[in-house]
């Protein structure tokens, strides 16, 4: 099912799949004249609905890769702590306290680099 929608959202989120959308919104409205309002409000509540689904998947997948590469960027430094690779996965809560903790950490080595710069 996953695939399903992947490929959906990937066909619907380029031209063809935009046109697609547009030819069908102007059938629907074709249909109005013949008694046809149930008919046209239900398919324009489906594509809605298909809209609304495929500006989620393809903000997942967006997201999701950019994390990848964030990942990819703090564990080829190596200086850098892993452990907030795969912080998305956990408890907001949890990724709350993460960020909260690296903030303070990050106004302590601004303030010692403002320090050793005077």
């Amino acid at each position: 099912m996953n695939h399903f929608l992947f490929r959906m959202a990937d066909f619907l989120s380029r031209p063809p799949g935009f046109y697609f959308v547009i030819v069908a919104m102007i059938v629907s409205t074709a249909l109005v004249p013949f008694g046809l309002t149930n008919v046209v409000t239900y398919a324009l509540s489906v594509l809605a609905i298909l809209i609304t689904g495929v500006v989620l998947i393809q903000g997942y997948r967006d997201t999701a890769a950019i994390h990848a590469k964030l990942d990819e960027i703090i564990v080829s430094m190596r200086e850098t702590r892993n452990e907030v690779v795969g912080l998305e996965h956990e408890q907001p809560e949890h990724i709350a306290a993460a960020v909260q903790r690296l903030e303070a950490e990050a106004d302590e080595q601004g303030r010692a680099n403002r320090e050793t710069a005077l």
